[in-house]
């Protein structure tokens, strides 16, 4: 999820994506109404008229005083809207909600290219705020486009979705240390899944990344645009791949950054991705260990990663105590450690190795307190803070690739991946609240299309990996493949300061041409990324 406001996310579980496996369980596509797949030939009426020539109501952005992210909007010269779409696709005369979005307008009117619609990943990654920050990495480019923010279904300022959970980690908990805690584990997932499935059961079945890609074409064309293009990042790039299925032929210029094939959508978070992540640790390790006299967490990598380990032995015995609020434990510490690996920058580096110091203390059961950073993370995670995001991603996931694996399925993987992946693996492969998930309405996106997309990826993102965007390039002949070589990075564009990344992409924003071949840039120097 691109901006600082990613790695933060991840380290809050807002945005992370799955990665492995499908299921075989839900509906096919094709058994479904015809309604819900909302293409339309040119004899038949539309099903969705109504919304797609539904008057745009555009407005200042704040909602009041207190509305920091409105005020810039409206600073910015943006303005907001609440656009209507069908909660079910298949009866839209049914129930609607409202998707809200915000647009910067074009101001070179006369090389006008038309709406981008920009995603900031997730699942569940609002993105009303990405028109101010992607229209300062565009530059000049900017201005020939409509640059849309949106707050998919049922996030941000969207009609909303909050299960009630009394925690924010639910996407991303650890299995812990052995069987009581993995028993734990279970007994958590079941409880949060039936209790969103009490205060949300009439709306989960429709919380799905192929609604929200239906929700993108109402908006669309109730801008009044015959395609849209489109920048995602992370599970945006997923988001952005399953429109152009549904929607073929109505997408102008797309880049997709930290590109997830949709062979890798699971509802296992993190699943495949356990070696990168490891190897990610030990780079960061390597790096603390380069300025043992500023962190003082180990002059080796060696050193450094036993302090980590010593953090989770630790967390695993008896929760670590965070100031006066907060007790962290094994299900959660593993997230906030890997939140900290998604970037090789030194700032980002800084601020593991400063957590990591803290944390270091706290498991000796010296009395720390947190940095303002680490304490908003661990009040999301650990309170109710973070329930509406936590469940909104949550449902999302199961509702795209639920599937009832058997829990003795986890309890095996997590055992297997424990002993390779110690930090990783008992994360990428817990038990989720999707075992316990009603069956997805639909089956998951099955891409059979080709689409003249520029896909940006980093060679040792630990999120994304690799070998899903050149699976994407394969996928997609027409595409073209701009590759950062050695950075451990999740989400370039804009995000890394990569002049050779940035430049290119706003050259094909701004002319709709593809590089004639595939293009590398090497990482910065300076990041300490290996």
């Amino acid at each position: 999820m691109p901006t600082s406001r990613r790695i933060k996310a991840f380290a809050a579980c807002v945005t992370v994506l799955a990665a492995t496996a499908t299921t075989a369980a839900a509906v096919p596509a094709a058994a479904l109404p015809a309604a819900a797949v909302p293409a339309t030939t040119a004899s038949a009426p539309d099903p969705l008229a109504r919304f797609h020539g539904q008057h745009v109501d555009w407005h200042p952005c704040a909602l009041g005083p207190g509305d920091e992210l409105g005020r810039a909007l409206d600073s910015a010269g943006a303005d907001c809207a609440d656009i209507t779409v069908p909660l079910d696709y298949a009866a839209p005369g049914g129930r609607t909600i409202t998707v809200a979005i915000s647009r910067l307008k074009a101001t070179d009117t006369a090389y006008r290219v038309g709406p981008l619609l920009l995603n900031d990943g997730g699942p569940a990654g609002p993105s009303l705020h990405m028109p101010l920050t992607k229209s300062k990495v565009m530059g000049k480019v900017a201005a020939r486009y409509d640059l849309i923010g949106m707050d998919p279904r049922f996030v941000g300022r969207s009609t909303p979705l909050d299960c009630g959970w009394d925690l924010g980690s639910a996407p991303m908990r650890s299995a812990g240390a052995g069987p009581a805690a993995f028993r734990r584990e279970v007994g958590v997932a079941r409880d949060l899944a039936e209790r969103c499935k009490r205060a949300h059961g009439d709306v989960l079945p429709y919380v799905t990344t192929r609604n929200t890609a239906r929700d993108m074409d109402v908006i669309r064309a109730a801008l009044g645009d015959r395609a849209l293009s489109y920048l995602g990042y992370s599970y945006g790039s997923y988001l952005g791949e399953v429109y152009t299925q549904l929607f073929p032929g109505r997408t102008d210029r797309m880049v997709l950054d930290g590109v997830a094939s949709p062979k890798s959508y699971n509802q296992t978070l993190l699943h495949g991705a356990e070696a990168a992540n490891e190897e990610s640790l030990r780079a960061w390790a390597a790096w603390a260990a380069a300025r043992h006299g500023t962190y003082g967490l180990g002059a080796t990598r060696a050193e450094v990663l036993a302090t980590v380990r010593h953090i989770l032995d630790a967390a695993a015995q008896h929760p670590l105590r965070i100031g006066k609020e907060y007790l962290l434990d094994e299900h959660v510490l593993p997230a906030v450690l890997i939140g900290g690996l998604g970037s090789d920058l030194d700032g980002r580096r800084a601020d593991l190795a400063a957590t990591v110091g803290l944390l270091a203390r706290a498991a000796d059961r010296q009395p720390v307190e947190p940095s303002e950073a680490l304490a908003g993370q661990l009040e999301f995670l650990l309170t109710g803070a973070g329930s509406a995001p936590a469940s909104q991603m949550t449902a999302i996931i199961c509702g795209d690739v639920a599937e009832r694996r058997g829990i003795g399925s986890y309890r095996r993987a997590v055992q297997d991946s424990r002993e390779r992946f110690p930090l990783a693996g008992p994360l990428a492969n817990n038990i989720t609240p999707c075992e316990f998930w009603d069956r997805p309405v639909e089956a998951p996106t099955v891409l059979d299309n080709d689409v003249p997309a520029l896909l940006v990826s980093a060679t040792d993102d630990p999120r994304t990996l690799y070998s899903g965007a050149r699976g994407m390039r394969e996928q997609w002949p027409s595409s073209r493949l701009l590759t950062v070589d050695g950075a451990r990075q999740h989400g370039l564009y804009g995000e890394y300061g990569n002049t050779c990344v940035d430049e290119r992409v706003n050259a094909y924003l701004r002319t709709g041409r593809l590089p004639a071949h595939d293009l590398t840039c090497e990482a910065r120097p300076g990041t300490g990324k290996r």
